[in-house]
């Protein structure tokens, strides 16, 4: 009875011994297809595929420029004749008509006689006021007061900027070389001021000027621009951002740009998903391009699939068996060569 009691534990040991193994056979396993199918879809994510849709709208073909608000026409005022400013009727921002009178001055002459009379009282003030008339300061256009120069009681002389004004305000864009081909008259403008970039302007292009400006050996052109309406907090010499719309399409088809790459024929070409799973390579005809978006005239419909693969950067490893990189291994030592024994 001892020797069969010991017999049956002694299979049951073995029975367990086989299971464990089987089970450690099954982990391992499971670990190595973890590790293959995790480093497949590494594979797979290196290659950063990303899925967009075609979809409707609008794109436009621009020229971007800088530049400033200006006055169309500058006018600066200044006195007639040497004296004293008396009165200023008109401040900065104020809109006057042609004519207006904006202020009186006292001529040089005048200004003393008045100050001796002051002091003999008002009356004899009075008198002389009325015998010597000031001399008027008048407007000589209509427009806008974009510069007060000078307070009451100060004195001027024939070249003193007392006011400057602007019949209106406009825009002027500065435009390289490379792309004043592309602006034409009527061209229509987006305006944007750094100090108000949530306020856009709209605008068209009136005047492209002949002479160009060298900066730092850059040409540039000056493209006038008037806005079609001009906002109150418009101000002369604001610093302004423009684009000049060359070309605009409505209600057409439109893709990233970086969906679209060029097949070894040299056509265009993006990647569809295939009926298996695997990118297929389809031929598209590409129209208006801003370097965001690209205008699809054919090859691919509204609402279709459209796969961006990218692939990500794998640094280069060093060759193991370079001789330079230290600790590899040194190059084979021919026999017979240095350090051999000899027999």
């Amino acid at each position: 009875m001892a020797l069969r009691h010991g017999r049956t534990i002694g299979r049951m040991k073995m029975k367990i011994k086989r299971l464990l193994g089987f089970v450690a056979i099954l982990i391992i396993g499971g670990g190595i297809y973890g590790y293959m199918s995790a480093r497949s879809k590494s594979k797979q994510s290196d290659r950063g595929v990303q899925t967009v849709q075609a979809r409707r709208g609008s794109i436009e073909e621009t020229v971007e420029a800088t530049g400033e608000v200006m006055p169309l026409n500058r006018v600066e005022i200044k006195p007639p004749i040497g004296g004293r400013i008396e009165k200023l009727s008109v401040d900065e921002g104020g809109r006057v008509q042609g004519g207006q009178i904006l202020g009186w001055m006292s001529s040089t002459d005048r200004a003393a006689i008045l100050d001796a009379a002051r002091a003999q009282g008002p009356d004899e003030l009075k008198h002389w006021q009325d015998t010597y008339k000031p001399t008027p300061l008048v407007a000589p256009l209509s427009g806008v007061i974009i510069l007060r120069n000078v307070v009451v009681g100060q004195t001027v002389d024939a070249t003193t900027v007392i006011y400057a004004m602007s019949d209106k305000l406009i825009v002027k864009a500065d435009v390289d070389e490379t792309d004043i081909g592309r602006v034409r008259m009527g061209m229509p403008a987006a305006i944007t001021l750094d100090s108000y970039p949530n306020e856009p302007i709209q605008g068209t292009v009136f005047q492209i000027l002949y002479e160009g400006v060298n900066v730092s050996n850059v040409i540039t052109y000056g493209v006038k621009i008037e806005p079609k309406n001009v906002p109150p907090f418009f101000r002369s010499q604001m610093t302004a951002n423009i684009s000049l719309i060359a070309n605009k399409k409505d209600d057409v088809v439109l893709l990233p740009e970086s969906a679209i790459q060029p097949s070894p024929s040299g056509e265009r070409q993006v990647m569809v998903p295939g009926p298996d799973g695997k990118p297929l390579a389809r031929t598209v005809q590409v129209g208006l391009e801003t370097g965001d978006q690209a205008e699809i005239t054919s090859g691919i419909s509204d609402g279709e699939q459209v796969l961006i693969v990218r692939k990500r950067y794998t640094p280069q490893q060093a060759a193991s068996n370079s001789p330079l990189v230290m600790g590899g291994p040194k190059p084979n030592n021919p026999q017979g060569q240095g350090g051999g024994k000899r027999q």
